[in-house]
């Protein structure tokens, strides 16, 4: 039974962060099938500011639900993964613009089969990453303020250094994030309040790896148009 339990809750974590990802694919890509190029262009040139906010209210979100997860009931968490999800939508809509079609796609099934290996590995390594994960955090920390600074320094170079190294820490996050969802499985009850409250957590960790991963492979696969 505790078996089928944790089996229950890692399906539930997978098909949240799956139905994510594809909500997050179908808004990002409505914008240039319905306006076109050349008017979705305008639009966002006139709007950019709004995409802004938008990234801002994203950020809201994810640190609203880490930090009162405990204090909301598992339907509004749910739906705070949804509205996230949907805006994420809207400001990835952008890279259809800079990248060709064709490279998105491509970058996204690497990224999938990628993801994919490394949450099999996640599940069957037999190492503790545990001791692992604040060194990932502090080396994302040291990420997010080397991409700040190359903002003002536009450095390409820095630019290519920042990105293989942010592959390198989203491939060691979804190995460290699976293992520690795997590890939880064991100790959660699935069908209740506080299992559906984990399932939705960990569907938003793994999105946020997945679609991290996707943009940094993005910025060193992707054909520019």
């Amino acid at each position: 039974e505790v078996q089928d339990s944790a089996r229950t809750f890692i399906l539930k974590v997978y098909m949240w962060m799956t139905a994510g990802l594809f909500l997050t694919g179908i808004i990002s890509i409505a914008p240039i099938l319905i306006l076109g190029e050349e008017k979705y262009y305008e639009l966002l040139s006139e709007n950019i500011i709004f995409i802004y906010m938008l990234m801002g209210v994203e950020l809201l979100i994810v640190f609203g639900l880490s930090f009162l997860i405990n204090k909301i009931p598992s339907i509004v968490a749910f739906f705070a993964f949804v509205i996230y999800a949907s805006l994420n939508g809207i400001t990835l809509s952008p890279i259809f613009l800079i990248y060709t079609g064709a490279s998105i796609f491509s970058t996204f099934f690497i990224c999938s089969a990628m993801f994919g290996a490394l949450s099999v590995l996640g599940f069957v390594i037999k190492m503790d990453l545990t001791k692992f994960g604040s060194f990932l955090i502090m080396a994302l920390v040291g990420l997010i303020i080397a991409s700040v600074v190359n903002l003002f320094l536009g450095s390409s170079m820095l630019d290519w250094i920042i990105s293989f190294v942010g592959v390198a820490i989203f491939v060691g996050l979804t190995v460290y994030d699976t293992q520690k969802l795997k590890n939880m499985a064991g100790s959660v009850d699935s069908s209740s309040e506080d299992g559906k409250k984990a399932s939705v957590m960990g569907a938003l960790t793994l999105y946020l790896d997945f679609i991290n991963l996707f943009l940094l492979l993005l910025r060193l696969l992707g054909r520019r148009n």
